[in-house]
């Protein structure tokens, strides 16, 4: 059990900051989504925005919610298309909200005439509802990145096409690219988007380039018996997880206050208020299946569905022995895409956007941006101070076109 939980515990530090211990897990409750505590009363609101919560269910059952700032902060309705906000693992629709308004990309959308839709993938606080299952049940937390591709983005896709009655850009931040990417590489929604901004884009891993980060994934995998032993959820705020965080961090040579710069690279422009509004909020849980497809693509080298490591259980979920591929050459070569990569990103790694930019070689010349910024790292993307003049306002430029 000892080795279980160090290898949890390495997982988290993958993805967040030590910091992140000091939160408390929240129960769910449905009401909350019309209350005080839903992300409309406590981020969107206060800020002066008009703000709505939706309910969508997902074809395997699922029920997520999604907030919809439907109007500038002046009042004014909107004049350009919506626009569908997808968040990262262990993140939720807060990531977009997480600075003040002029710096954050969904008021930044809403104050220059967009109609604003925030996603928040299964499992997180507010999206743990099903018509079925409970979260407490193993078989609830039974999904990888796989069934956010298949099933959280075409629900939440349809359901913002027909609120709205047009098809909305996209932006997706780290696994928010990734679940697109697949997506697209299958010619599914594609018809259903009019364009989609990538930020710090996911989806090839064999090369993510912090050393920390691949002892981790290493250890995960050699201790899958943390999935296949029935640990369902993995919750970065759990106390074991807490507990055993804290006595490592209080080891000599280990630096706590710098684990996010050691996983994700050197952020250039975060803004410690920023930073605290976030540890208010995140991280979230996800599934610990999820995590072990993310390992597994560090250590396959490749995009593929989820290995059950077990060529017979392969054949009972794909009819074949090894999981399907996705091809990210079969993107469709008219689908307009943005793409915003960071030179201090640990996770998606230079080298490794440069593979995914390899197989949209022949993507045609306009309708593909690609932005590198030398100083931008993983978080950079949606905290960043600058981010607006930097990355948000040509995004912005780039839908227009569309």
């Amino acid at each position: 059990m000892a080795k279980i939980l160090h290898s949890s515990l390495l997982l988290i530090l993958l993805f967040v900051s030590a910091a992140a211990s000091r939160t408390k897990i929240h129960s769910i409750n449905y009401e909350d989504l019309h209350t005080s505590d839903g992300i409309c009363k406590t981020m969107v609101e206060k800020q002066g925005y008009a703000c709505q919560e939706h309910l969508v269910t997902t074809e395997d059952g699922y029920i997520l919610s999604m907030q919809r700032i439907p109007k500038a902060r002046s009042g004014e309705t909107p004049d350009k298309p919506p626009v569908l906000l997808q968040h990262g693992l262990f993140m939720d629709g807060i990531t977009w909200l997480l600075n003040p308004p002029d710096q954050s990309l969904a008021f930044i959308l809403a104050d220059n005439g967009y109609d604003v839709w925030l996603a928040n993938t299964r499992g997180t606080k507010y999206s743990r509802g099903h018509t079925t299952l409970n979260p407490k049940e193993s078989a609830y937390w039974d999904w990888s990145w796989d069934e956010l591709a298949a099933y959280d983005l075409p629900a939440t896709l349809q359901y913002v096409s027909d609120q709205t009655g047009q098809k909305p850009h996209y932006v997706g931040h780290s696994l928010g690219t990734l679940i697109a990417l697949a997506a697209f590489s299958e010619e599914k929604l594609v018809n259903m988007f009019r364009s989609a901004a990538l930020l710090s884009p996911i989806a090839h891993l064999s090369q993510i380039s912090s050393l920390l980060a691949r002892a981790a994934v290493d250890i995960f995998l050699a201790e899958v018996d943390f999935y296949w032993l029935g640990v369902s959820e993995f919750d970065p705020k759990g106390e074991a997880v807490t507990k055993l965080l804290e006595a490592i961090c209080n080891n000599p040579g280990i630096d706590c206050n710098n684990l996010m710069t050691s996983f994700t690279g050197q952020n250039c422009c975060l803004n410690s208020s920023s930073s605290d509004v976030f540890l208010k909020h995140e991280p979230q849980s996800t599934a610990t299946k999820n995590l072990v497809h993310i390992a597994q693509m560090v250590r396959n080298g490749n995009i593929a569905m989820f290995d059950y490591d077990d060529k017979e259980e392969n054949k009972k979920h794909y009819g074949q022995p090894t999981p399907p591929a996705y091809n990210m050459t079969k993107i469709p070569n008219d689908l307009p895409l943005f793409l915003s990569y960071g030179g201090q990103d640990m996770l998606s790694d230079v080298n490794d956007v440069q593979v995914l930019l390899g197989s949209l070689k022949d993507h045609d010349g306009n309708k593909l941006v690609v932005q590198y910024i030398d100083d931008y790292a993983h978080a950079d993307f949606v905290m960043a101070v600058t981010a607006k003049q930097v990355v948000y306002d040509p995004l912005m430029a780039f839908f227009k076109l569309q």
